[in-house]
């Protein structure tokens, strides 16, 4: 074999400059902690614990993949927390007090929560009702019908091959892992391949001007929050089948922890910018930072501190990398003169 048949090929170098150049700070972010946790933590590098984090990871990161067409798109989703919850006690009402067929349930929860999210999406397109306040109504009222469906107490479903979903392993890997694996192909395709993908950005960067060009802006950000809610509804089977019961407490804080991996993953919410790559980046390192911090026995309640420390931080990056916004051109200024 010749040493250029040896060399890197041409599109692999392509991938590895765009992501360095994209990503490089948060991967070297990412090196550093692990560096750290690795050093510090003496049980942070064993395999257990590396796959306890993917699929911990997991039941963030398939709803964050969606979030991430929404904020591209230069909308918000703060209900997905919410949905979880109204999908893991809607599974457990239908499987368990009324007997369906788990796979039948399954599918009946994720049709709901679908048209849950097309309703949502529906009405911020339709009625130009801004996509924070719709999702913010959207939040209280599925938090709320979760809990009258179950009366806020858990119901366990005990059933094995349904519980392998949430805890079991294939290939060496968490379930919940190679679910993620496949839902980042499915909308890295459907980002970075389909006309869909690129009337999202085409939105996010002005919408005025894609409706101009033809884009059905309205439909386009209809479907993203049925996107999301299918995802919700995803997560929420996922976690339900971890714990082995419908519970309307389950989600609480996920939103916040959802959007986090987005903007970290460098996103920006402006719209316009982002990637699904960045988002899978920016909730293992999240990941990574949550376990980290269990391991070095921090304080739950400073563990919400540096979280907020690190999404505060990921917010500036971004609106300095934003054009036209003040803080970037107070930076681009302050270069100038320097």
């Amino acid at each position: 074999m010749s040493e250029q048949d040896m060399a890197m090929p041409t599109w692999w170098r392509s991938v590895v400059r765009d992501v360095a150049l994209d990503h490089g700070g948060l991967l070297i972010a990412l090196a550093i902690l692990m560096a750290v946790a690795t050093l510090f933590a003496p049980h942070f590098a064993s395999i257990a614990n590396l796959l306890d984090i993917l699929r911990q990871m997991a039941f963030t990161g398939v709803v964050a993949l969606g979030m991430t067409l929404v904020i591209i798109a230069g909308e918000i989703d703060i209900s997905v927390g919410s949905a979880v919850a109204f999908s893991s006690a809607l599974f457990g009402v239908v499987a368990v007090n009324f007997g369906w067929p788990l796979p039948l349930a399954a599918v009946a929860v994720l049709a709901s929560s679908s048209l849950v999210g097309l309703a949502a999406g529906a009405i911020r397109a339709f009625f130009g009702v801004p996509s924070f306040i719709v999702t913010l109504a959207l939040f209280s009222a599925l938090k709320g019908a979760a809990w009258l469906l179950t009366d806020a107490i858990p119901i366990p479903i005990l059933d094995d091959s349904f519980n392998w979903w949430g805890t079991g392993s294939l290939l060496g890997l968490p379930v919940p892992a190679l679910i993620l694996i496949i839902v980042f192909v499915v909308f890295s395709v459907i980002a970075n391949r389909t006309s869909f993908g690129r009337s999202v950005y085409t939105i996010g960067g002005n919408a005025d001007a894609a409706y101009l060009s033809g884009i059905p802006v309205a439909s386009v950000r209809t479907v993203l929050f049925g996107l999301t809610g299918f995802l919700a509804g995803v997560s929420g089977l996922l976690q339900t089948s971890r714990l082995a019961a419908g519970n309307a407490d389950m989600g609480t804080g996920l939103e916040f922890a959802v959007i986090t991996a987005v903007i970290v993953g460098g996103a920006s919410l402006f719209g316009g910018k982002g990637s699904m790559l960045g988002t899978m980046l920016g909730g293992l390192f999240i990941a990574v930072l949550n376990n980290a911090m269990v391991l070095f026995g921090v304080n739950s309640y400073a563990q919400y501190v540096a979280n907020g420390l690190v999404v505060l931080l990921a917010v500036l990056i971004s609106t300095l990398r934003s054009p036209g916004t003040p803080a970037s051109n107070l930076f681009a200024s302050f270069k100038k003169r320097h």
